[in-house]
């Protein structure tokens, strides 16, 4: 019998899953999806092969828990830091900011797009895990755009052109430059949907 993991058998199946997402985030920053196995996200996660079979039947079932783990906590820290915030400006300032200083794994992993090497049925679940900080964005937009502090605009474009955007972008790590770059994007995206707040901003800039 395989040995358990902490106190319980739902600890152990927690710890489990946290030390098989932490081998997969690894091994796809140094590789890609498409050139991991099961086995070795098992030898890196300490984790008989065998006793992995117990919690996913396969890399890819791995991977859209790993992503549905990693999208859900984000959205829930994400909709806190909205929650303190009223005006729908300052929210899509915040939601920017958390945008690019998000970690992205499965993202920023090397090799071809996850969805070119996942099956039909697995790229339709990262759409919808996608889609989840999308409704988020489009959420926003829409009340901007009924205070006027936005003009009206095609949500659903709009919403893919600004992640577009913030997507796959390499945020610098060191001081200055990283609040420089923030600033920037933070800039460029509420003057991209017409937000009144950033031509203030910039002529104040300029002035």
């Amino acid at each position: 019998m395989p040995k358990i993991i902490g106190s319980s058998l739902a600890e152990h199946r927690e710890r489990t899953r946290s030390a098989l997402f932490a081998a997969l985030s690894h091994l796809m920053r140094e590789r890609g999806f498409d050139a991991i196995s099961l086995a070795d996200i098992a030898a890196t996660a300490g984790i008989g092969r065998t006793a992995v079979y117990n919690h996913f039947p396969d890399k890819e079932s791995v991977l859209l828990a790993f992503i549905e783990h990693e999208t859900s906590a984000y959205v829930r820290a994400l909709e806190r830091s909205l929650a303190e915030v009223e005006d729908p400006v300052e929210q899509l300032r915040v939601y920017v900011r958390q945008q690019l200083q998000l970690e992205r794994s499965y993202h920023f992993a090397p090799g071809p797009d996850l969805r070119e090497v996942v099956s039909r049925d697995a790229a339709a679940h990262l759409r919808a895990h996608v889609g989840l900080v999308e409704d988020l964005l489009r959420q926003i937009l829409a009340r901007a755009i009924a205070t006027g502090d936005i003009p009206d605009q095609h949500l659903d474009a709009v919403v893919h052109l600004v992640h577009a955007c913030l997507s796959g972008r390499s945020v610098p790590r060191g001081e200055p430059a990283r609040g420089e770059f923030i600033a920037a994007t933070e800039l460029f995206v509420l003057r991209a949907v017409g937000a009144r707040t950033a031509w203030s901003v910039r002529a104040a800039e300029v002035a």
